[in-house]
């Protein structure tokens, strides 16, 4: 079955991410019924067209996306839908979950005849507003492809990366690097500024160099002006992240020490009150 603008869609969680992928879909032209745990989230889409959703209306739904905060959220919301789940709906899930949870949680679906994909992405805030964001899909191949039409208004590529728990897979290993690189990032401005240079020239010096990334040209100039609004990534979002891709590690038994050691920072300064803060304020931390 493949699914076009007259599939009415249901969107669970209306946070950061889910907001902005919302929005476009609604521009789209696309029927979206919105929900979230704080209501109020959901008030300037219906202003601008989105139906309010009751989860126990969530059988009228063929499409359900969700981007919940993380694997207690995504159970949370799987366990308040799913005695209003009908057969051969398809739940495409936007979070960035374990593996392990993923995996559990597309199991329970499949029990009610319902296809779970796991579809995490990649880009940030601004990549969800201009719909130019990456997905890393896991699930069944024909499934994904009738998804095109939905895909193609949040994202530049999406990847079928394997069976169900490889999207989160792909994700969890993105994360790694993202994460990690932050905190080198922080060092780096830190350590130029004590050598006396403009750090606010670090991002267009560098720009196409081999240091060279999206995160940089996003971070470093935020470090630089201690300017961390409006939050693009959260702290805590990147310490769950990393969390998992360090549990992920362990169960295959690979030591990973730069992401431990990033672990740790991220940790360590979101336990001094930056939980809901901006990525860019690891800078604080190395300050320190």
């Amino acid at each position: 079955m493949s699914f076009n603008r007259e599939t009415k869609i249901a969107f669970l969680g209306i946070g950061l991410m889910g907001s902005r992928m919302a929005t476009r879909l609604l521009q789209a032209g696309f029927d979206v019924a919105v929900w979230n745990r704080t209501s109020t989230a959901c008030e300037a889409l219906i202003d601008t067209g989105a139906t309010a959703l009751s989860l126990e209306k969530v059988n009228h739904y063929p499409i359900i996306l969700t981007c919940l905060a993380d694997d207690a959220a995504a159970e949370s919301v799987f366990d308040q839908i799913r005695p209003y789940l009908v057969a051969n709906q398809v739940i495409v899930d936007f979070s960035s979950l374990s593996v392990d949870k993923t995996k559990q949680l597309a199991h329970q679906a499949k029990q009610q005849q319902i296809t779970w994909i796991d579809s995490p992405v990649s880009g940030g805030t601004v990549g969800a507003e201009n719909g130019t964001l990456v997905i890393f899909a896991g699930g069944d191949a024909t499934t994904i492809q009738n998804l095109s039409a939905i895909f193609n208004v949040l994202c530049q590529r999406v990847t079928r990366m394997g069976d169900i728990g490889t999207g989160q897979a792909t994700k969890i290993c993105n994360q790694l690097i993202v994460a990690a690189n932050s905190t080198l990032i922080a060092e780096a401005v830190a350590l130029a500024d004590l050598a006396g240079v403009d750090t606010s020239l670090l991002a267009p010096a560098l720009a196409g160099g081999f240091a060279d990334s999206k995160p940089f040209q996003i971070l470093a100039p935020r470090m630089a002006t201690h300017c961390f609004e409006p939050v693009q990534w959260k702290v805590q979002t990147l310490s769950k992240d990393l969390t998992n891709a360090v549990t992920l590690a362990q169960q295959f038994k690979l030591n990973i020490p730069v992401a431990q050691q990033a672990l740790s920072q991220l940790q360590a300064h979101q336990n001094h009150g930056f939980s809901a803060a901006d990525l860019a304020t690891i800078i604080k931390q190395v300050e320190k």
